[in-house]
């Protein structure tokens, strides 16, 4: 818990005991959750967080740089604990999300940027099935 709350702190963030319990999950390995998700994990513990607390926490860690927020369609969207700039694969059938690494996905070029803007950051989810070939 000490280096949990040592993480939020390094990021501007209070440690509460809501935002460490959100954290321990998120935060612990890799993964993709939505907000769901988490909150269906959350609520196996003793401690309750309320799904406003969830939302609120999962902008939090967004916002100062300890997750990142993956918009899969207008009603979905997963946080994906790893920062670092990478690509996914997504399982339609599923959901399941993979990391691609940056090294393996080339571009050749980009298209021309709207005038006065700068690329942010370029996010490429390529959404599989299973093969019919099996």
């Amino acid at each position: 818990m000490n280096d949990v709350s040592n993480l939020l702190e390094s990021h501007g963030i209070r440690p509460t005991h809501q935002r460490i319990k959100v954290a321990e999950v998120l935060l612990a390995a890799p993964v993709h959750l939505t907000a769901d998700q988490l909150l269906a994990t959350l609520k196996q513990s003793p401690s309750r967080v309320s799904k406003a607390t969830v939302y609120n926490t999962l902008k939090l860690f967004v916002d100062h740089g300890l997750a990142r927020q993956i918009h899969l369609d207008p009603d979905r969207c997963v946080y994906d604990s790893t920062i670092l700039p990478h690509h996914h694969f997504q399982n339609v059938e599923t959901g399941e999300m993979r990391d691609i690494s940056p090294t393996d996905l080339e571009f050749a070029r980009l298209p021309p940027l709207p005038p006065g803007t700068e690329i942010d950051s370029v996010d490429v989810v390529i959404r599989v099935r299973r093969s019919q070939e099996q």
